[in-house]
């Protein structure tokens, strides 16, 4: 093999590994332990995440503000500088109602948060089951939610609302 071929070959698997190893610390694997996203994921469930900034309806998994080491798994509903009402048992952002398919429940209890710049807002698909979301720990810092799940891999493949 001539010398540049070599060269050629070896800058390929060097750029090759670099990218294969970027894109394996951009990825994530978490179990889910608790109820808080049925139907939508079950205890026991794992799911991949990827880091990048979550857009309404992404579902992200990120530690608990004041529970160091506690991971959440939550759905985004609210994003920077909106006003999130709950009235009558449904979720209204900025006095429009959302269209939420993921869940069935009722929302309580009756409440509004104004969002600021760096802020989100974080549900539970089952909001009667789901602890630690926005409803309890206020809104989150955007910066925290940076774990996007992209699929579920165990028990079985089921795509992710």
């Amino acid at each position: 093999m001539s010398r540049a071929r070599t060269f050629l070959a070896a800058v390929v698997a060097v750029a090759g590994g670099t990218c294969a190893y970027r894109v394996y610390q951009r990825l994530a694997r978490f179990e889910v332990s608790e109820s808080s996203m049925v139907p939508t994921l079950r205890p026991g469930d794992r799911v991949l995440t990827w880091e990048r900034t979550p857009t309404r309806g992404d579902i992200v998994v990120f530690e608990h503000p004041s529970r160091p080491d506690f991971w959440m798994v939550k759905r985004v509903i609210g994003l920077p500088d909106e006003h999130i009402s709950i009235e009558n048992g449904a979720v209204s952002i900025n006095g429009a109602p959302l269209d939420e398919p993921w869940t069935i429940d009722s929302t309580g209890p009756d409440q509004t948060w104004e969002l600021g710049a760096g802020e989100a807002f974080v549900l539970g698909d089952a909001r009667a089951l789901s602890a630690g979301d926005s409803r309890q720990t206020g809104p989150i810092p955007l910066d925290h939610l940076d774990r996007t799940v992209i699929a579920r891999y165990w028990p079985d493949p089921r795509p992710v609302l």
